[in-house]
């Protein structure tokens, strides 16, 4: 018999939650700078509170009187988000300006300057809007539009339109011809025969730009180049019907580079085969790549470091210069104060304006943790920045924190997606935290300036013999880096090189 009991318990425990206003600062923490502007230009569409002002001079200030400027913008209530270096007095200080600025002198200010619809002024945000290029057209319907040109019967164009819906953004076939054959055999009005799928798909190759697109593999897609590459090439000497042969017959060992078996298979000399593979690089792995802009966006760095020549220091400044210059509106700072306004009314207003003050404060942390933790990296790694990357020494995100006095996480965040621009180039911020060992000679040492030596030593191997991974191993020891061949594998892919054999060279 089973028996069922009811009790109460007490029990004390601690549960932390995090705030909404803290998920957001943290939020804030992690976004990259192009994230950042996205967030504050929908908080612009979205918060009535929240003002964008023109900034006067973007410039960043090297004089007393900038300063002065920069003290009056503070007091009219105006910040310019992602200003330069200050100290952490001065950071908080500027926040408390902030924060007891709401006056109704700045109301008047911008009162006069704001956008107002049938005024005959332009509005700025519109007008942006206005400008952003129009959405490219997608793979599919380019080579829909395409094929609508094919001189081919009406049956055969509804068949090619259902095999183009299976072209990825490579320009290859994404399934074999059975399985489009069992997915669509229920259109009406449209048999799908093995045949009929067949046909069309030639048709398509022959069709569709450029070549190579609706192959079923990249050997066919290959194949495909050729002929027209042949046609266009009037180099002499060119034999494209090796390139050819050796596609269509020693693709594999093509790949895995066992060059000598394909020359003792086909009689050719290996000077052929090398020349054949130099022609082979002129074909493109992606040809549908060639028709659309992926749109991968450029970096954009969140700080600049330069070498300054007086202190003999590297200086971070923020890239605040397609930063908006932001503050609470003080129109609707003083309908929050007035009692004659609805209690509904004012209540909106006030979450708009908590709101608002809440993002400006967020990102002006941001800045200025971000700055103090760069400031971290410039004094332990100021090696890497004058010598490249195999001075890298080891940088625990905990080492930062315990020296900032703010939790690991934070540093994480800070970190995450960052990019800096230095007198080398642009550099992940991450890349100067990591882990590492000592060499033989006591000089501390990350594991990414490991990496880096590595790819040095390979670059400089011979190509007729490069290196076994035992080899890059002890050519590491001579260098006073001890680590197991294992560890040598994993840092050899990582960097993306592959084997010996891959690497050989045949002359």
């Amino acid at each position: 018999m089973m028996r069922f009991d009811t009790s109460q318990h007490m029990r004390l425990g601690q549960q932390m939650k995090l705030a909404p206003r803290m998920i957001q600062s943290m939020e804030i923490l992690q976004m990259p700078l192009m994230a950042l502007q996205e967030r504050i230009d929908q908080e612009l569409e979205s918060n009535i509170a929240l003002e964008q002002v023109e900034p006067r001079d973007r410039e960043t200030p090297t004089s007393d009187a900038d300063d002065d400027r920069r003290a009056e913008q503070l007091e009219q209530g105006e910040l310019r988000v992602g200003e330069d270096s200050r100290t952490d007095a001065e950071d908080w200080e500027r926040l408390s300006v902030l924060e007891s600025s709401y006056r109704e002198a700045y109301d008047n200010e911008y009162s006069s300057s704001r956008y107002r619809p049938g005024s005959g002024e332009r509005d700025k945000k519109m007008d942006a809007m206005a400008n952003v290029a129009a959405r490219q057209e997608s793979l599919t319907d380019q080579l829909l539009h395409q094929w609508t040109f094919a001189e081919v019967p009406d049956d055969m164009r509804a068949v090619g339109e259902v095999l183009i819906g299976y072209i990825g953004h490579d320009g290859l076939l994404e399934a074999d011809l059975e399985t489009i054959q069992e997915q669509n055999r229920n259109i009406p009005n449209l048999e799908l025969t093995p045949e009929r799928l067949e046909a069309a798909l030639n048709e398509l190759q022959h069709w569709l730009e450029p070549a190579g697109v609706g192959a079923r593999s990249k050997q066919e897609c290959f194949l495909l180049q050729i002929n027209e590459l042949e046609a266009a090439d009037e180099t002499p000497g060119h034999d494209w019907e090796i390139v050819r042969r050796l596609i269509r017959d020693h693709f594999d060992d093509l790949l895995q580079n066992r060059l000598p078996k394909i020359a003792q298979e086909t009689s050719l000399s290996l000077d052929q085969i090398q020349s054949a593979m130099d022609l082979m690089r002129k074909l493109n792995l992606s040809p549908g790549k060639d028709l659309v802009d992926e749109g991968v966006p450029g970096i954009t760095p969140d700080v600049i470091v330069e070498y300054d020549d007086e202190t003999d220091q590297y200086v971070p400044r923020l890239a605040s210069n397609s930063m908006p210059l932001l503050r609470v509106s003080g129109r609707y700072l003083k309908m929050a104060k007035d009692r004659k306004q609805e209690k509904d009314t004012r209540e909106f207003i006030n979450r708009n304006v908590r709101s608002a003050q809440w993002l400006i404060d967020a990102i002006n942390q941001r800045q200025s943790t971000l700055l103090r933790v760069v400031n971290v990296v410039l004094a332990r790694q100021r090696e890497a920045f004058e010598h490249g990357p195999q001075h890298l020494k080891p940088l625990p995100m905990t080492e930062v924190a315990d020296q900032l006095g703010i939790h690991v996480g934070t540093v994480s965040r800070a970190v995450a997606e960052k990019w800096l621009q230095t007198p080398r180039g642009l550099v992940p911020l991450r890349k100067y935290f990591s882990g590492g060992t000592a060499t033989d000679s006591g000089r501390d040492m990350s594991w990414d300036a490991v990496k880096a030596i590595l790819q040095e030593i390979i670059d400089g191997e011979e190509k007729t013999r490069p290196m076994s991974d035992e080899a890059l191993a002890r050519e590491l020891k001579k260098r006073g880096i001890d680590i197991a061949r294992r560890t040598v594998v994993k840092y050899r892919q990582q960097l993306g090189v592959p084997p010996a054999r891959r690497r050989k060279v045949f002359r």
